[in-house]
C-alpha cells in the first residue's frame, strides 16, 4: 500500500500541506488503493507522444475512481483545497497529448480504469449505456455476447473509449459515423458535485432519456464536449440495427493529382446518403504503406519520400496514390445497385481501379486486400487497431495531429493537400493523410510522423503543425480539436466578434466552476483565478 503523498509537481498555488491533506481526504473518500502519487504510476500518464521537452503538462497524484458518488467526493475536496483536476476516460486519444493534462500538478482523473461497464444494451430500441472506461473493443464484445442485432460505430483504434471519443467529437465510418448525433443522455458531475441527468433524464421516470436528446429548455448536452463544465459518468450511445449483409469496396486512384475529381464525385453521392451510405475515408499511398510496411522498405534516407518511393509503394502494395475505402448495406439488390452506381461513377477518373471484397478476398501475400479487410471490419462495426501500425512506420515513430474541417469540395481538399504537403515536405515529415467525408463536411486527418526519442525531431513537429495551423486558418480551414500546446493558437484562429466563443466559454466557466477545478485550460478554456 502507498503511502506516500509528496508529488513530482504541486498544483499552482497549492502548498505542500494542503496537498497533502487533500490527499489523505481522497484516500479517505474512494480508497487507499485508489489514489497514487508516487512517480511510477503518475508518470505512466504523461503524454506519450510529447512534442516538448519542458516539465509541462505534468500530473501531480492519480486518482481511480468507482462510481458517481466517488466523483462527487472528490470534486467537493477539491473545491476545498482550490486543487484543479484532470478527468479523463481511458487517456487514449494519442497525438492529442493523451491523458496529460493542460495545468501541470493537476490531480488526475483517470474515470475509466474502474468505471468501465456496460450498463446496459436495448436491442429494441437500438441503444447502449457505458461508462467512461468502456472501449469499443468492450462494447462490441459485450453486443456480440448480448446476441443483440445491433452494430456500433467504432474508431480507428478498438483501444478507444466510446464516451471519450464523442466527448472530443469524435468520429467513425459507418452510417453512423458523427458520434455527435448519436449520443443521448448524459449523467454528470457538476463542478460542485451536483449530478446533473441531460434531456429526458430530468424525469425520474421517463424511458426515453437514451431515446431523445431534447426534453424542456435548452439542450445542453453539446455543452459538455471540449468542454471543462462537468465530468460525465456515463451516457447512452445509439447503434445501428444490424443490416441484412454489407459489402465493402476500395477504388485505386493512380495520379497525386485525381484528389479534386475523387471528392467532387464523392459529395453529390454522399450527401443524400446514398449510394454512399457511410462516411467514406480517402486515404493517400503514404498512410496505407505505413499499415502493412515500414518506411525502409521503400527509401532509406530520412529525407522527404520521393516520388519514385511513392512509386514502388503504389506497384509494390497494388494500390493507388489515393484510394478510397466505402461499404454498402442492405439486401442484396439493393447493395449490387449501389456498387453500380459507385464504380461507374468513380472509373469515369482515368485510371481508376474499382475491386470489392468479393473480387479482392483477403489473402496474406496480398497487402491490398490486408488493408481493404481492415476498412471492411471497421466499416461493418468489427473494431479493430490495424492502423495503430503506423507506430512501427521507423523506430520511435511518434505522431502529431493537423485535422481541419472544411466542405468535402474538390478545390479544399486539394488546396489543403498541396499546402500541406509542401510544408511537411519543408521539415522533412511523412505526410499521412486521410480525409473522412461526412454529411456535408470533412475532416482532413493528417498524421505527421516524427521521432519521438529526438528533441529537434519534436521541435520541428511542434514548430511545423504551428505554421500548418496558421496557414490553413487562412485559407478558413478551422481545427476542430488540438493538443494542449497548441490549444490557445488554435483557439486564437476562431476570431470572430472580438473572440467571441472564447469569452462566452468562460462566462459558462466563471458561474459553473467558480473556483475552476475541472480540467482547466481545456480547449482554451479558463477559469478566472488562472486566466493570466
Amino acid at each position: 500500500m502507498e503511502t506516500v503523498t509528496t508529488a513530482r509537481f504541486l498544483p499552482p498555488n497549492v502548498s505542500e500541506e494542503d496537498f497533502t491533506a487533500a490527499i489523505s481526504e481522497f484516500r479517505e473518500a474512494v480508497g487507499k488503493d485508489f489514489v497514487h502519487t508516487d512517480e511510477e504510476t503518475v508518470s505512466q500518464y504523461d503524454d506519450a507522444f510529447p512534442v516538448t521537452s519542458d516539465d509541462e503538462f505534468k500530473g501531480s497524484a492519480v486518482i481511480w475512481p468507482g462510481n458517481t458518488e466517488d466523483v462527487q467526493r472528490i470534486v467537493q475536496i477539491a473545491n476545498r483545497y482550490m486543487i484543479p483536476l484532470h478527468a479523463f476516460s481511458a487517456g487514449r486519444n494519442l497525438g492529442y497529448g493523451g491523458s496529460s493534462p493542460q495545468v501541470t500538478g493537476s490531480v488526475l482523473l483517470h474515470m475509466g480504469k474502474r468505471m468501465n461497464r456496460v450498463l446496459e444494451i436495448n436491442e429494441k430500441l437500438a441503444y447502449a449505456v457505458v461508462e467512461p472506461g468502456v472501449d469499443y473493443a468492450s462494447l462490441y464484445e459485450a453486443v456480440t455476447e448480448a446476441g443483440a442485432a445491433l452494430m456500433i460505430d467504432p474508431a480507428e483504434l478498438d483501444w478507444g473509449s466510446v464516451m471519450g471519443n464523442v466527448m472530443e467529437h469524435g468520429v467513425g465510418y459507418t452510417p453512423y459515423a458523427d458520434h455527435t448525433m448519436w449520443r443521448c443522455g448524459m449523467e454528470v458531475v457538476l463542478a460542485d458535485g451536483e449530478v446533473l441527468r441531460t434531456g429526458m433524464g430530468g424525469m425520474p421516470t421517463s424511458e426515453a432519456w437514451h431515446l431523445y436528446s431534447g426534453g424542456l429548455g435548452p439542450s445542453v448536452e453539446g455543452l459538455f464536449e471540449q468542454s471543462n463544465y462537468g465530468i460525465c459518468t456515463r451516457m447512452g450511445i445509439q447503434l445501428m440495427p444490424k443490416p441484412e449483409e454489407a459489402v465493402s469496396f476500395a477504388i485505386h486512384f493512380e495520379n497525386e493529382s485525381d484528389l479534386e475529381a475523387i471528392m467532387e464525385t464523392t459529395l453529390p453521392m454522399r450527401i443524400g446518403m446514398a449510394p454512399l451510405q457511410n462516411a467514406p475515408i480517402v486515404r493517400n499511398v503514404v498512410f496505407d504503406a505505413a499499415c502493412v510496411s515500414k518506411r525502409s522498405d521503400w527509401q532509406e534516407d530520412d529525407g522527404p519520400l520521393t516520388d519514385e518511393s511513392l512509386e514502388k509503394m503504389k506497384r509494390g502494395l497494388n494500390i493507388g496514390y489515393w484510394n478510397v475505402y466505402g461499404t454498402c448495406y442492405g439486401p442484396r439488390w439493393l447493395i449490387d445497385n449501389y456498387l453500380e452506381i459507385i464504380r461507374d461513377a468513380y472509373l469515369k477518373i482515368p485510371g481508376a481501379r474499382f475491386e470489392t471484397t468479393e473480387t479482392l478476398p483477403y489473402s496474406e501475400d496480398n497487402p491490398a486486400s490486408d488493408l481493404l479487410k481492415a476498412r471492411d471490419e471497421l466499416n461493418r462495426g468489427v473494431p479493430n487497431r490495424h492502423s495503430a501500425s503506423v507506430f512501427e512506420w521507423f523506430p520511435d515513430a511518434g505522431h502529431f495531429f493537423y485535422a481541419p474541417v472544411s466542405a468535402p469540395s474538390g478545390e479544399d481538399a486539394a488546396k489543403q493537400f498541396s499546402d500541406t504537403k509542401r510544408i511537411t515536405d519543408q521539415y522533412s515529415k511523412d505526410y499521412l493523410a486521410q480525409f473522412i467525408i461526412g454529411l456535408r463536411e470533412m475532416h482532413h486527418i493528417c498524421l505527421p510522423l516524427y521521432d519521438s526519442s529526438d528533441p529537434q525531431s519534436r521541435d520541428e513537429t511542434l514548430d511545423m503543425t504551428r505554421k500548418l495551423i496558421d496557414t490553413g486558418a487562412k485559407e478558413g480551414y478551422g481545427i476542430y480539436r488540438a493538443h494542449n500546446v497548441l490549444a490557445k493558437q488554435v483557439a486564437d484562429t476562431y476570431s470572430f466578434n472580438n473572440h467571441i466563443q472564447r469569452r462566452f466559454n468562460e462566462r459558462i466557466k466563471d458561474v459553473l466552476d467558480p473556483n475552476g477545478i475541472l480540467n482547466p485550460g481545456k480547449a482554451d478554456i479558463w477559469p478566472a483565478r488562472l486566466r493570466d
